[in-house]
C-alpha cells in the first residue's frame, strides 16, 4: 500500500511495529552489553593518562552506576543501525525508488561516522583536556582526587557529542539529496556556520587556546567536507528531478497519443455504422 493511501491509524500501527522491533533489538543488545561493559571499563582505565592517578568511589553506588551507564551506551551503539533502519523503513514509502536506495546506503556510514567521532575525541581531545585539568590543579596547588563517577561522566561528556557532530556530512548530504538544502546557501552563510561551530567548541573544551583549536579546526574541516558532499548530493537531486520531469513528459505525451488514437478509432467505428 502506498504511504499516501494509509490512514492515520495505519501510520500509527506501522510506527508501533517499527518501535517494537527497535526495542526488541535494544533488549538483546543490553544482554550482550553485560559481557562487554566490564572489559571496556578496564580498557578506558588503562590509558596512560588514567594510569597516572587513582580513581575513587565516593559513594557505594558509583561503581554500579558507571557499569549500567556503560551497558546502556554500548547497547545504544549496537542498536543504532537497527534504529536507523526502522526509521528508514517507516519513511521510505514516501520516497522515490532511487531515494530509497540512496538513503538506505547512508545507514552504515552513519554508524561509522558516529564511531569515528567517539574515537577521535577519546584518543586526541580527551587526553589533552584531562592533562590540562590536572596541570591546572597542580599549578593552583590543589590536590586532585578524582572519583570514578566524575571521571566517566567527564569522558562521556567529551566523547559522545563528537559522535553526533560527525553526523554532519550525512545529515547535509541527505537534505541536499532531497533538494531541501542548497549547498550554495551553505557556502554563502559559511561565516555563520563557523561562528556556531566556534561556540560549540567553546562549550565542550576548557578555556585555553590549544584545546579550543584541537576541536575547532577539525569541526571547520568537517563542515567544508560536508559542503563538498552536499554538492554531490544536490547535483544528483537535480539530475533525478530532470529525469523525473522527462519521464512525466514522456508519459503525458504517450497518454495524449493514446487518447488521440482512441478518439480516431471511435470516429472510424461511428462512420462504419
Amino acid at each position: 500500500m502506498n504511504a499516501n493511501d494509509q490512514t492515520v491509524i495505519e501510520h500509527i500501527e506501522e510506527l508501533r511495529k517499527r518501535l517494537y522491533f527497535a526495542v526488541v533489538f535494544f533488549v538483546i543488545a543490553i544482554v550482550g552489553a553485560f559481557f562487554l561493559a566490564e572489559p571496556l571499563i578496564h580498557f578506558l582505565q588503562s590509558s596512560e593518562t588514567a594510569q597516572s592517578f587513582s580513581l575513587n568511589a565516593f559513594r557505594i553506588t558509583d561503581s554500579i552506576k558507571i557499569y549500567f551507564q556503560m551497558i546502556f551506551y554500548i547497547a545504544f551503539l549496537l542498536t543504532s543501525p537497527i534504529i536507523l533502519y526502522q526509521l528508514w523503513a517507516f519513511v521510505s514509502p514516501g520516497l522515490y525508488e532511487k531515494e530509497r536506495k540512496v538513503t538506505l546506503s547512508y545507514i552504515p556510514f552513519t554508524f561509522i561516522l558516529f564511531v569515528a567521532g567517539i574515537v577521535f575525541s577519546y584518543f586526541i581531545l580527551f587526553p589533552y583536556v584531562l592533562n590540562f585539568m590536572i596541570d591546572l590543579s597542580a599549578r593552583l596547588g590543589v590536590k586532585l582526587t578524582i572519583g570514578i563517577n566524575e571521571y566517566f561522566s567527564f569522558l562521556f561528556q567529551i566523547t559522545l557529542p563528537f559522535g553526533f557532530i560527525f553526523q554532519l556530512p550525512i545529515i547535509l548530504l541527505f537534505l541536499a539529496r532531497l533538494g531541501i538544502l542548497n549547498p550554495q546557501i551553505m557556502t554563502k552563510n559559511r561565516k555563520y556556520a563557523y561562528f556556531g561551530l566556534f561556540v560549540i567548541a567553546a562549550m565542550i573544551t576548557p578555556p585555553d587556546l590549544m584545546s579550543h583549536l584541537i576541536v575547532t579546526v577539525p569541526m571547520f574541516i568537517l563542515y567544508e567536507f560536508s559542503v563538498w558532499v552536499a554538492r554531490i548530493g544536490y547535483r544528483k537531486h537535480l539530475k533525478s528531478e530532470e529525469m523525473r520531469l522527462k519521464e512525466e513528459q514522456e508519459a503525458e505525451q504517450k497518454r495524449q497519443v493514446e487518447e488521440a488514437l482512441e478518439q480516431q478509432r471511435r470516429q472510424i467505428e461511428e462512420l462504419n455504422q
